[in-house]
């Protein structure tokens, strides 16, 4: 009788509430001792807009949540997630140890601030993110209404060390490389990355880069303008309060799903 109660308990355990998908993870692959990346298969009745986020958990009785971007963009078969690693993390302590074949749940609602719909129309798209950051980014530079939008569209990445840029650099080579986008990412698409410790080719915060006009400089364009630039922030607390702060400076105003403007910056993952 005990073993009947066990493996009742555990069928319900694996059933998720009728607000969430249950899918299957189709791939993973470690970065660093920090960050991977995995992929899930995608129900054929989602549907999100590039950019946006949903919240994960993994199955169990009392499943702990927390959000993350989708790192695809909308029209792939798959979806993609780049993602920390805690140590002592109440999710990303378990989640970083997922291997294909296991079962992932994410909730069947999409929401987000980083979406094209947000922004007014203009020339050139910047893309502040560090860290994991870079997610959103990840699914916006491979949607083909990015290009049909903006002339140039500028990837800024930032992380401590090199090795943590990795994942950008294999995104924007594959995105170039990619039948759908491909031709207009090679012609529109600028990748800017550097380090805020390790001694690479580039350091520095890109918000210290932006106001001594040095990041202007190295990517041979005008300074930010509330005429022709819109802007994406997602990052650490501390970063997106800066960021905000130097695109306000160079006159942009924040934006928002209900009210477009010249920046959006997405909060959901910090506090």
């Amino acid at each position: 009788m005990r073993d009947l109660d066990e493996a009742a308990k555990t069928s319900t355990a694996i059933e998720p509430p009728s607000s969430a998908f249950a899918e299957k993870v189709l791939s993973v692959q470690h970065y660093t001792d920090r960050l991977f990346k995995f992929r899930l298969s995608r129900p054929p009745s989602f549907r999100f807009r590039s950019g946006e986020f949903v919240m994960i958990g993994l199955p169990g009785e009392k499943p702990v949540w927390r959000a993350y971007s989708i790192a695809s963009p909308s029209w792939d078969e798959e979806l993609e997630f780049y993602s920390i690693k805690v140590p002592d993390g109440p999710l990303t302590s378990e989640l970083q140890k997922i291997q294909v074949g296991d079962t992932v749940w994410f909730r069947k609602k999409p929401t987000g601030t980083l979406v094209l719909d947000a922004l007014i129309p203009g020339k050139r798209l910047w893309m502040f993110s560090t860290g994991t950051g870079i997610a959103p980014f990840a699914s916006v530079i491979r949607d083909p209404e990015t290009y049909e939008k903006f002339e140039q569209v500028i990837l800024c990445h930032t992380c401590r060390d090199a090795g943590e840029l990795t994942y950008g650099r294999e995104l924007v080579e594959a995105t170039r490389a990619d039948e759908l986008v491909g031709e207009e990412a090679t012609a529109k698409l600028v990748h800017f990355a550097s380090t805020t410790r390790e001694q690479t080719e580039v350091m520095g915060r890109q918000t210290d880069l932006g106001r001594d006009g040095r990041l202007f400089e190295m990517l041979g364009v005008p300074k930010i303008s509330p005429e022709t630039d819109r802007g994406m922030i997602c990052g650490s607390m501390d970063m997106l309060k800066d960021t905000k702060a130097m695109l306000e400076e160079f006159g942009l105003v924040e934006g928002s799903n209900s009210r477009p403007a010249e920046f959006v910056v997405e909060r959901a993952f910090v506090g």
